[in-house]
């Protein structure tokens, strides 16, 4: 009975000598206490590091081999990272090239539309043109009074005017004869308490001439009332004008 008790105290002391508190490795593991950590150590420590190639890691050996994997799980990453670099370059040089071309594009389209109005505005002056020349045998008259017996006789109106103002023109045999009459606008406004124009189309450009010099240097009347005579223009050209 002695013995056997005391031949159980040696396991009592081991199992009491691998109590204590845990360390953690590097790793972020658990170990055993130093105790036990030494005598790991000390059984599987290599006899000799030459030819033995199952002999358990050193300090040196893990941190050399924990290094190299670092350093291969940096690398792995940095060429990521220079792939992602060189798409993304790549996007923004195929932008850069996109960009200049829409530019370009656009420049040339500017200059279409330069020479498109260019080209607008020398046919509206070419319309405009053709339009005074189309009135050239044209007189404006304002201010003739808006009256039922003026209107149903302009012609004779008209002929009315020369002899009071210029009756010379009469004289000389001049051709005061009119292709036609009529006021414009065709339709009468009643909230415009002014009358409208009165445009006559000579038959004799001469005669159309002589009878506007005239208006030029004095005062034209019809039957003592003040009225103006004028060439006759295109709309725009006497907008241009009064601007």
């Amino acid at each position: 009975m002695t013995n056997s008790t005391e031949a159980q105290k040696p396991q009592n002391t081991k199992k009491n000598k691998k109590k204590g508190a845990t360390l953690d490795t590097f790793y972020g593991a658990k170990i055993q206490n130093t105790e036990q950590i030494e005598e790991d150590i000390q059984e599987n420590s290599p006899k000799s590091s030459k030819g033995n190639r199952n002999s358990p890691q050193t300090h040196e050996e893990f941190e050399s081999e924990r290094t190299k994997k670092m350093e291969a799980l940096w690398e792995e990453k940095w060429e990521m990272m220079q792939k992602k670099f060189t798409h993304l370059q790549n996007q923004f040089d195929q932008t850069v090239k996109e960009n200049q071309a829409l530019k370009q594009e656009l420049i040339k389209q500017s200059q279409n539309t330069k020479k498109l109005e260019e080209n607008i505005k020398y046919l509206t002056d070419k319309v405009i043109d053709l339009e005074n020349r189309g009135r050239r045998e044209n007189l404006r008259i304002i201010g003739l009074p808006e009256k039922p017996e003026i209107n149903t006789k302009l012609d004779m109106v008209i002929q009315d005017i020369i002899k009071e103002n210029c009756p010379e023109i009469l004289e000389q045999g001049g051709n005061t004869a009119t292709d036609r009459a009529h006021r414009t606008p065709s339709t009468l406004n009643p909230q415009k308490t002014t009358p409208r124009n009165v445009i006559a189309k000579f038959q004799s450009y001469q005669t159309k001439e002589k009878i506007l010099q005239e208006a030029r240097k004095r005062q034209f009347r019809y039957k003592g009332m003040p009225i103006r005579v004028t060439q006759d223009l295109a709309s725009s050209t006497l907008n241009d004008r009064k601007a």
